[in-house]
C-alpha cells in the first residue's frame, strides 16, 4: 500500500503524554519547588499514582524505557526500601491523606518484585493514601517473570487491571528484539488472572519491528483477538537509538519503511475494527464496555504519560526514578539514575532533577493538544468558556494552518475543527499545529508514522 501523504508526514513529533513535551523540562523545578506544589494539594480531590519498577531480568531491545537488567534480586530489594521511603516522604510533604483514584505499576517489569515484597509496596501505599474498592490498581506484566505464587500475590494485592506486552508473537522479529515469549505461555498467564478474578485485560502490541510486514502483523492480531483482552494498544515502534542505546542491536537494515509501518497500522485497526473494538484516539482499542470506550464515548477520554486514559484527576504523582508528576502547576521529574535517586530519598530529600511550571498560555495549548488527540475535535465555545479571549491564540494557530494546508486532514465545521477521517492516522500532526514549544530548543522525536 503506497499512501501519498506518509513521505510528507513520515517525520519526527512528540507523541503528545505532556505539554510541554520532556525536552522542554528544565531545572528550575527543584525539590523545594516541587514541596510547595505537593503542600497545595487540596484534601478533597483524589490524585493518582504512578510507581516506577526500573528492572527486567533481561533488555529488550525494542525498549524505550528507563529500565536496566539485573540477574540478582538484590538491586530490586534495596531499590524497594528508597521507593517506600518516597512514598512516605511525599505523603508528609502533602500533609494530608488524599484518596487514590488510580494507582499503576510500571516498569521496567514490576512483576519482577517477590510477592511479599508486591504486598508490602501496597500496603505501604494504603497507609498514606486512600485507596477503595473503586481504585484501579493495574499492573504491567512480563509472562516471562510469572509464577503461580505471583499471581496469587497480584490479586492478594488488590489489582484489577493487567497490562501485557505482546509486541509481536512471530519468532523471527521476536529474535531480533531480544523478546522470547510464545502464545502458550501469554495465554496461561492470562487464564490464570482471570482464574483469580482480575478481568480487565490489556494487550500492547507494536508495529514497525524488524522483519515485520503486514501479513505477519495480522497473524499476531488475531493471536492477541484470541486472547480476547478488553483494551488493545497498538504502537508503533520508536527507533531511537540516540536516546537508547541498546536499540543499535537492532538491525536497521530489517526495519520496514514508512509506507510499510503506515501499511502495518492501517491493516491491525481496521482487523480489530472489524472484530468488535472501537477505535480509541491514534493507537488504542477497546471493547464498547469498556471504562475507555465509555470515555471516548461521552468525550471524557484524558491522555498521560501512560498514554490513552480514564483518570480525570487534576493531580498524577510519579514515585521512582525517572518518573514523572503531574501536578496543576506544573511537571516534574525524578532523577534517572537509580543510584542517585536512592541516595536522595534515603536522605530524606524529593529526588526531583527538572521540569516545568505551566503558564496561562501552556493551560490553553494542552488543553488544545489533548482534546485534538482525544477527540478528534476542538470547540471554539468550549475554548472560549473556558479561556476566554485568550482562546484566540488556538483559533490563529487552527485558522493559519487551515490557510496553508490543502491536504485534507484538518477542516473547520461551524463551531469545531475537526481532524477528518483521512487525517487521524496523522494527527500527532495535527497537535503540533498547537505545540508552541515544538521549534524550541534540541528535542528530538520519533516518526509519526
Amino acid at each position: 500500500m503506497r499512501e501519498p501523504l506518509v513521505a510528507a508526514y513520515a517525520t519526527p513529533v512528540p507523541r503528545y503524554t505532556s505539554y510541554p513535551t520532556a525536552p522542554h523540562f528544565n531545572e528550575s523545578v527543584t525539590p523545594a519547588v516541587f514541596s510547595d506544589w505537593l503542600g497545595a494539594l487540596p484534601q478533597d480531590k483524589p490524585v493518582s499514582l504512578y510507581l516506577h519498577i526500573p528492572y527486567c531480568d533481561r533488555m529488550c531491545w525494542f525498549c524505550g524505557c528507563h529500565t536496566k537488567q539485573v540477574r540478582q534480586y538484590a538491586p530490586i530489594a534495596a531499590y524497594l526500601e528508597a521507593l517506600l521511603a518516597e512514598v512516605a516522604l511525599v505523603a508528609g510533604r502533602i500533609g494530608h491523606r488524599l484518596a487514590a483514584s488510580a494507582i499503576h505499576l510500571g516498569g521496567g517489569s514490576p512483576t519482577m518484585l517477590e510477592p511479599a515484597d508486591l504486598k508490602r509496596l501496597l500496603t505501604v501505599i494504603g497507609d498514606h493514601f486512600i485507596i477503595s474498592p473503586r481504585t484501579e490498581i493495574s499492573i504491567e506484566i512480563d509472562p516471562n517473570d510469572i509464577t503461580p505464587a505471583k499471581l496469587d500475590a497480584i490479586a492478594a494485592a488488590g489489582i484489577n487491571r493487567a497490562s501485557l506486552g505482546v509486541q509481536d508473537f512471530n519468532p523471527t522479529v521476536q529474535a531480533a528484539i531480544n523478546r522470547i515469549q510464545t502464545f502458550g505461555q501469554t495465554k496461561t498467564v492470562i487464564d490464570g488472572l482471570r482464574a483469580a478474578g482480575i478481568t480487565a485485560i490489556n494487550v500492547d502490541m507494536l508495529y514497525g519491528l524488524p522483519y515485520q510486514t503486514v501479513d505477519s502483523v495480522l497473524m499476531t492480531a488475531e493471536q492477541v483477538l484470541a486472547l480476547d483482552p478488553t483494551r488493545i494498544a497498538l504502537f508503533g515502534y520508536a527507533h531511537v537509538p540516540w536516546m537508547k542505546k541498546h536499540q543499535r542491536l537492532i538491525n536497521e537494515t530489517v526495519l520496514p519503511d514508512a509506507n510499510e509501518r503506515f501499511a502495518q497500522a492501517q491493516a491491525a485497526a481496521t482487523f480489530f475494527g472489524g472484530n468488535g473494538f472501537a477505535p480509541i484516539g491514534m493507537d488504542h482499542f477497546a471493547r464498547p464496555h469498556d471504562t475507555l470506550a465509555v470515555a471516548a464515548r461521552n468525550g471524557e477520554l484524558r491522555r498521560n504519560f501512560q498514554g490513552y486514559t480514564t483518570d480525570a484527576t487534576e493531580a498524577l504523582i510519579g514515585l521512582g526514578a525517572s518518573s514523572i508528576s503531574r501536578l496543576p502547576q506544573g511537571y516534574a521529574q525524578n532523577v534517572v539514575a537509580t543510584a542517585n535517586y536512592m541516595r536522595a530519598v534515603e536522605g530524606g530529600e524529593l529526588a526531583i532533577a527538572k521540569g516545568v511550571a505551566l503558564t496561562a498560555s501552556d493551560h490553553i495549548h494542552a488543553y488544545a493538544i489533548e482534546r485534538i488527540m482525544c477527540d478528534f475535535a476542538l470547540s471554539r465555545a468550549e475554548l472560549m468558556n473556558r479561556f476566554g479571549a485568550q482562546a484566540n491564540a488556538i483559533f490563529k494557530r487552527a485558522d493559519l494552518y487551515l490557510a496553508t494546508h490543502k491536504d485534507g486532514l484538518f477542516v473547520r465545521e461551524g463551531d469545531f475543527y475537526r481532524v477528518t477521517t483521512r487525517g487521524r492516522p496523522f494527527v500527532r500532526h495535527i497537535a503540533a499545529v498547537f505545540d508552541a514549544y515544538l521549534n524550541k530548543g534540541a528535542g528530538r522525536h520519533s516518526i509519526a508514522v
